[in-house]
C-alpha cells in the first residue's frame, strides 16, 4: 500500500510537470506496466483528481481542471521561487492581494523542508524595498486578462490616460509585462485602423474589465518585453533621444535599466541609445551621466534642440570645477 501511494504522487507530480503524457511514456517513468497505469489514473479520479483521458495519435492522459487545487509538487528551486514571489505580492504591489500572499506564505512556511530554509533566508535577508510598492493593480482584472492572454479572446476595459481622459477600449490581449514596479497590457488596439495597431496600457489605470466571448487568432506579434521597453522610456514622452555611445551594447545596457532607455547594438564598439523625457534638461543630464558613469564619448543624433542644452550643462559644470 506505501508503495501504490509513493507512485501515485509520482504520478501526480508527473501530470503537473507536463501538459500531456501517453500512457506508455508513464509506464516507462513509474517502472510499471501500462494496465498499472490505468489503475493509478482510476485511483487518482476516485481521490477527486480531473484526470483526463484522450484518445488518438495526440491523445494520452492530462489533469484537468476540478472544483478545488489539488496539492502541487514542487522541487527545491520552486518551492523558493515561490516563496520569495509570495514575499514579494505581500508588499501589496497587487490590490487586495497582500493579505491573501501573507497567508498563503505562513502555510508554505509551515511545511517548508529545513534544507530549503537557509536559502530563503538568504534571500530575504539580502533585499530591501525601496520605498513603497508600485500603484495598486485589481487582482480581478490581472486574473481576467492573464486568461484572455492565454486562450486567445478579446476583451472591453475603461482605461485613463496619462492627461486624464478616460475611454473604452476593444483589445486583443497578447502578454501581460512586469516593469520595475507596474504591470502593462500589450494589446492591440481594434479600433486602430491606420498604423500600427499595437498598444502598451498601465493595468492601474484599467477598470471595469469584461471577457467578449470573441475569440482570435492571433497574427504577427511584437516581442512583449521589448514593446513595453520602447512605450516606457521613449514613445510616451514629447522629446525622443537617439545618441550614438562608444561602447558595446551589452555595457551600455548592464547600466542602464530597460524602463530607462532601450539600446540597439550598432556593432561590437558602438550602440544606440534611444530614451525619452518630457524634459531636455533632464535627457541632457542623464546622458552626462551615462558618459561619465562608462567613460565614454556619446553623442547626440536627435533631437537638434537638445544640443544647447549640453553645452549650457557644460559649461555650468566647467564653472563649478573652477577655482
Amino acid at each position: 500500500m506505501l508503495e501504490t501511494s509513493a507512485r501515485l504522487l509520482r504520478l501526480l507530480g508527473l501530470f503537473q510537470s507536463r501538459p500531456t503524457w501517453t500512457a506508455p511514456e508513464l509506464a516507462l517513468r513509474l517502472g510499471v506496466t501500462d494496465r498499472t497505469v490505468r489503475r493509478d489514473v482510476a485511483r487518482l479520479r476516485d481521490l477527486g483528481y480531473p484526470v483526463e483521458a484522450r484518445p488518438g495519435m495526440d491523445g494520452g492522459y492530462r489533469l484537468g481542471s476540478g472544483t478545488t487545487v489539488p496539492p502541487l509538487l514542487l522541487d527545491d528551486d520552486e518551492v523558493v521561487a515561490v516563496a520569495v514571489g509570495l514575499s514579494a505580492a505581500a508588499d501589496g504591489s497587487i490590490g487586495g492581494l497582500d493579505e491573501a500572499a501573507v497567508r498563503a506564505l505562513a502555510k508554505l512556511e509551515r511545511v517548508l523542508p529545513a534544507r530549503l530554509r537557509p536559502r530563503l533566508a538568504s534571500v530575504r535577508a539580502a533585499t530591501v524595498a525601496l520605498g513603497p510598492g508600485g500603484p495598486a493593480v485589481d487582482p480581478e482584472a490581472l486574473t481576467v486578462l492573464a486568461t484572455a492572454c492565454d486562450i486567445h479572446e478579446r476583451v472591453r476595459f475603461g482605461y485613463e490616460t496619462r492627461d486624464g481622459s478616460t475611454g473604452e477600449r476593444t483589445v486583443e490581449p497578447h502578454r501581460l509585462v512586469l516593469a520595475g514596479r507596474r504591470w502593462y497590457l500589450v494589446a492591440r488596439d481594434l479600433a486602430v485602423t491606420d498604423g500600427d495597431p499595437w498598444r502598451t496600457y498601465r493595468l492601474d489605470r484599467i477598470g471595469d474589465v469584461r471577457r467578449t466571448g470573441v475569440p482570435f487568432r492571433p497574427g504577427e506579434v511584437p516581442d512583449a518585453a521589448a514593446f513595453v521597453a520602447h512605450g516606457v522610456s521613449t514613445r510616451a514622452y514629447r522629446w525622443q533621444l537617439r545618441a550614438l555611445v562608444e561602447a558595446p551594447a551589452a555595457a551600455v545596457a548592464a547600466a542602464v535599466p530597460p524602463t530607462v532607455a532601450v539600446v540597439e547594438a550598432v556593432d561590437e564598439q558602438r550602440c544606440l541609445f534611444v530614451s525619452g523625457s518630457d524634459s531636455l534638461d533632464s535627457l541632457a543630464m542623464h546622458l552626462g551621466l551615462l558618459g561619465a558613469q562608462l567613460g565614454v564619448a556619446v553623442r547626440v543624433l536627435e533631437p537638434p534642440e537638445l544640443r544647447p542644452v549640453l553645452r549650457t550643462l557644460s559649461a555650468q559644470l566647467a564653472a563649478a570645477a573652477s577655482d
